[in-house]
């Protein structure tokens, strides 16, 4: 049957701009122009012969059509997420993919993937690095490498690595400028460095609040790498992940590590990527030289 929409990328721009309230937020979502997000709305209209926007110096602003339209389009989404991820679940031959904290995928890590593909050169690995949560069991990874806040998903096959503990860091630069705390009833008068992001548990950030008053944090970043760099630069003391920091002179621990912070760190295997003979060799190499690196 043929549809009257040529382009059905079209209907993700359209849900973007519904949900972002502006074509140009729609834009840096999807990582498109802005003139290209508005020319792909007029695309779409041309096709449906409907104004779906009606335009005005304040922007975009969905019409009754668009708001009927809304949950059609996003049941188109939910078909093609569908799709996509079964497709992932098929998998290409021999290919493993694997999730975790970019920090994960150290060089010493890198070196047990590379040992497995010497003697396996047949299985190649697709690397996921992302601080979310990615759902094994609905194909968006085959293994997570997760610090697990809540008890796993009991379908999911589980592997213990370590216990993963956090302590308070500063750098040299701010040690020599304002000393270090030795212990929570030391911390005012301190600057801090928060991390928050939506999606991941805000656990460092929920100590941080319970420990210092608000004016003490003076910076809170979404992306992890710029948290460690603003610590690293002396703007601030934060919470670091003890085994991430350990040989790192750029850091001075003050203190821990903090017990209520420590969490199990688990290697997990969806169950059908663990039907895969390939897989369930790579992890028997891996889970035990990997949680060699945490001793």
């Amino acid at each position: 049957m043929k549809s009257d929409l040529r382009d059905w990328s079209n209907l993700a721009v359209f849900l973007a701009v519904m949900r972002q309230g502006s074509t140009l937020a729609a834009a840096s979502l999807l990582g498109l122009s802005q003139p290209t997000v508005a020319r792909r709305i007029e695309v779409l209209e041309h096709e449906t012969g409907l104004t779906l926007f009606e335009r005005d110096t304040r922007g975009f602003h969905p019409t009754a059509a668009a708001r009927t339209l809304l949950p059609r389009a996003e049941a188109v989404e939910t078909a093609i997420n569908a799709f996509s991820a079964s497709a992932r679940e098929i998998g290409l031959p021999g290919t493993i993919r694997v999730t975790a904290f970019g920090g994960n995928f150290s060089a010493r890590a890198q070196e047990i993937f590379s040992a497995f593909s010497l003697s396996h050169p047949e299985v190649s690995f697709e690397f996921l690095p992302d601080v979310r949560v990615l759902d094994l069991k609905a194909g968006e990874a085959d293994i997570a490498l997760r610090l697990a806040i809540n008890p796993p998903d009991p379908d999911l096959i589980c592997r213990r690595i370590s216990t993963a503990h956090w302590g308070l860091y500063g750098s040299p630069a701010y040690a020599d400028r304002f000393g270090l705390p030795d212990s929570v009833e030391a911390l005012r008068g301190h600057r801090f460095i928060g991390y928050r992001r939506e999606g991941v548990p805000p656990r460092l950030h929920d100590w941080l609040t319970r420990h210092v008053a608000p004016d003490q944090i003076v910076r809170t970043y979404s992306e992890v790498d710029l948290a460690h760099a603003a610590i690293r630069a002396g703007h601030g003391l934060g919470l670091m992940n003890l085994r991430l920091v350990a040989d790192d002179p750029a850091y001075v621990r003050c203190f821990g590590p903090i017990e209520e912070l420590s969490l199990p760190h688990l290697l997990l295997v969806s169950p059908l990527a663990w039907a895969r003979p390939e897989v369930k060799a790579f992890v028997r190499h891996f889970a035990p030289r990997y949680a060699a690196l945490y001793r």
